[in-house]
């Protein structure tokens, strides 16, 4: 969006906050696309157009790539519409497909961004282990047959937490930036068959979570071992790392903010949106 185009839209009345779940399996990602390409962004913005009676453009506290999903994706947006916030879930919900859910609303700061006021963003990645895979888990989760070391994976995640160059991990591709990233957080958990990965971060590089997993699978079938995960994290080489994991296991789970309007569920009310297992 041009600066121009910015300012114009800065000047509506309102700066409305969604939060926002999805299933991006039947998408080619959140950011919009040109048709006959069908995106996250081209169906919510239709629906919210709609509602408040002028053009919406949206700003996403992260671009999910197709197939991704979200239980606490953060837009925002300006609009010179009236209707209560409080009654905006109900009403884009009513026009949206079942695959995406207003969840909250929220009438932001004029000075708010989704992204730019972004203080930490939390992504799950599952995966289901064992010989046979589950048709209800094939759209959220990676189906690894292996059994998986998750101690070796464990001790291999440490080596993620604090501040470092994470170039290794990202992809080409992204929007020139800083390879430089906090991470704040890095567990696996096992329950059954199903590990959960988390990651919480003060932000993530084009395809870093997916590059990190599909290294740590590697870590956790025994063919790296955790010592050469922390020299691959060390030599800031995409081509050290192992192949990028599938998209179907990731999901944006959070989004925090430094704003006291700003009210999050708890993580764990977060994480059962897509608990289907």
């Amino acid at each position: 969006m041009k600066r121009e185009h910015k300012e114009e839209m800065k000047r509506r009345a309102r700066n409305i906050c969604l939060l926002v779940a999805y299933d991006g399996t039947e998408y080619h990602g959140f950011q919009r696309q040109m048709p006959p390409v069908v995106a996250v962004q081209n169906v919510l913005e239709e629906a919210l157009s709609r509602v408040f009676g002028d053009a919406v453009e949206l700003a996403a506290a992260g671009r999910t790539d197709a197939g991704v999903h979200a239980a606490g994706q953060v837009v925002n947006f300006f609009t010179d519409g009236t209707i209560p916030v409080e009654r905006v879930p109900r009403a884009v919900n009513s026009l949206l497909p079942p695959d995406i859910v207003v969840r909250r609303a929220f009438e932001a700061d004029r000075d708010f961004s989704a992204l730019h006021s972004a203080r930490e963003k939390t992504y799950y990645y599952r995966i289901l282990t064992g010989e046979t895979p589950n048709p209800f888990c094939c759209r959220y989760a990676w189906h690894i047959r292996q059994p998986l070391d998750t101690t070796a994976m464990e001790m291999a995640m440490t080596d993620l937490l604090g501040t470092h160059d994470f170039s290794s991990f990202r992809a080409a591709g992204g929007a020139p930036m800083s390879p430089v990233r906090t991470m704040k957080r890095a567990e696996c958990k096992r329950d059954g068959r199903e590990l959960v990965l988390t990651f919480a971060a003060d932000g993530f590089l084009y395809h870093m979570v997916r590059n990190i997993v599909g290294t740590l699978a590697d870590v956790g079938r025994g063919t790296i071992s955790s010592e050469d995960f922390a020299s691959i994290l060390a030599a800031k080489d995409r081509q050290r790392a192992s192949a990028t994991a599938p998209a179907c296991g990731l999901c944006l789970v959070r989004v925090d903010y430094d704003a006291a309007w700003y009210e999050l569920p708890e993580e764990s009310v977060l994480k059962s949106a897509i608990d289907v297992s």
